[in-house]
């Protein structure tokens, strides 16, 4: 079953929930302001990612809202800081996180490779 993280006030979160809702596709959204993902489940989806991207530092870059308010506290970290200070403030994420599986996941709108995910 798809996954949705996000927090419910998040536009982009709105509109992935839509855009799954007006293809019938079953999800599960968990509002990362009630219950955030566990170890195993952000793991999954930095793993998931730094396959496409190349290398786990690069993926851990690429999912940072750097328009975040709170991106400072995270900027200047050593690349080895970063993975531990995502996990623990996942409003820097991103949104929405959308996992397929343990084999497949994105980060904000990714309409295209949701399309693959229909069959």
């Amino acid at each position: 079953m798809i996954q949705i993280f996000g927090i419910s006030k998040n536009f982009d979160t709105k509109k992935a929930q839509m855009w799954f809702k007006e293809r019938r596709i079953p999800f599960q959204f968990i509002d990362l302001k009630e219950k955030e993902m566990s170890k195993g489940e952000f793991e999954s989806v930095i793993n998931t990612i730094s396959k496409k991207i190349g290398s786990k530092f690069d993926a851990i870059e690429k999912i940072i809202d750097k328009k975040n308010k709170n991106y400072s506290s995270i900027a200047y970290l050593d690349d080895s800081e970063k993975e531990n200070k995502l996990f623990e403030n996942q409003e820097l994420l991103i949104l929405p996180i959308c996992r397929n599986g343990k084999d497949k996941a994105t980060f904000g709108l990714d309409t295209k490779e949701w399309e693959s995910w229909k069959n």
